[in-house]
């Protein structure tokens, strides 16, 4: 019997420079992905994956399509080097990677994703600039010890990750309170990180209301499987649903392992496609015998399909 394929996408802070440069090289149908992004934007998104520089990489605004190419990159070079269409059981992506996750759902083609992706990126980048906004990493803290603080300090929960790591983010100020009182309650891992503003928090809210109504026009399809999002945590086929939730996701708190609680639940394998390896370290917290891939090189690509031929009926 075929495995029930689960998929992953990667989300912002997993991008560095050259990120998907051999895929672009030696996998047609991903250098076509690339290509495709550039003549839509209008832009060399390409060459800024794989050259950088690092800056202008890492700027929100570029970050978040350049992400959603690649990892659109690698599940085309996937499906390249299986030699057929795959038929993924469920799909969920990390923040911004909701979206190729869509894609990969059949929900949205590739240039509908990209454009929403793009002015996302443009209008959280805005946001940034325009508040104060910090986040800081909590480590091996007790849920219940980090919800009061945050209540305390006027701050939100961002992403509950996985076991042992939550993100909180708001105002600098806040946040900087937030973690000496975390300290002040034995947990001594609470570590600022080094963004550009406070992510899925209360200070994105003018970014969430100017995006609904592009959400609101974008033409989505009924999705082929089940799509678990950040906002919910839980899986739907619901088009209505899923606008909401991409809308909400941008100041509200990312469910991740949640999401990756179901996709284990109703799947045999998770493939995490597109930069860097975030989300297979999450999903082992989570459940360490589970079989998880990465996807974000060819040669990875060349791994995962051979995976995949072993478990052909």
């Amino acid at each position: 019997m075929k495995p029930r394929i689960g998929l992953m996408f990667a989300g912002q802070g997993a991008q560095f420079v050259g990120m998907g440069h051999d895929l672009a090289e030696h996998s047609p149908a991903a250098r076509r992905v690339f290509d495709e992004a550039d003549h839509i934007l209008q832009r060399p998104l390409s060459e800024l994956c794989f050259n950088g520089p690092d800056e202008s990489l890492t700027d929100t605004a570029n970050c978040q399509p350049a992400i959603y190419t690649v990892g659109v990159a690698c599940w085309r070079a996937l499906e390249e080097q299986c030699g057929r269409q795959l038929e993924p059981k469920i799909c969920g992506g990390l923040s911004l990677g909701e979206f190729a996750a869509l894609h990969a759902a059949g929900v949205v083609d590739f240039a509908t994703g990209l454009r929403l992706l793009d002015r996302r990126g443009q209008l959280m980048a805005r946001a940034c600039r325009e508040t104060a906004g910090a986040m800081a990493a909590v480590l091996n803290g007790a849920p219940e010890v980090i919800e009061r603080v945050c209540r305390n300090c006027d701050v939100d929960l961002a992403n509950l990750n996985c076991p042992g790591q939550t993100v909180i983010s708001g105002e600098q100020q806040s946040i900087a309170k937030a973690v000496a009182a975390l300290k002040a309650e034995g947990i001594a891992r609470a570590i600022p990180l080094p963004v550009a503003g406070a992510f899925h928090s209360r200070l994105m809210a003018t970014a969430a209301a100017e995006f609904e109504p592009l959400i609101a026009r974008a033409q989505f399809a009924k999705p082929i499987c089940s799509v678990v999002q950040n906002r919910s945590g839980q899986p739907t086929v619901d088009v209505g649903t899923i606008k909401q939730n991409l809308q909400e996701q941008i100041a509200g708190s990312v469910l991740w392992e949640q999401c990756a609680r179901e996709m284990i639940r109703r799947s045999d394998l998770l493939i995490e496609l597109g930069p860097g390896t975030a989300l297979a370290g999450f999903a082992r917290r989570i459940d360490r015998s589970f079989p998880v891939l990465s996807v974000g090189s060819l040669e990875q690509a060349k791994n995962a399909a051979a995976k995949l031929a072993e478990n052909q009926p």
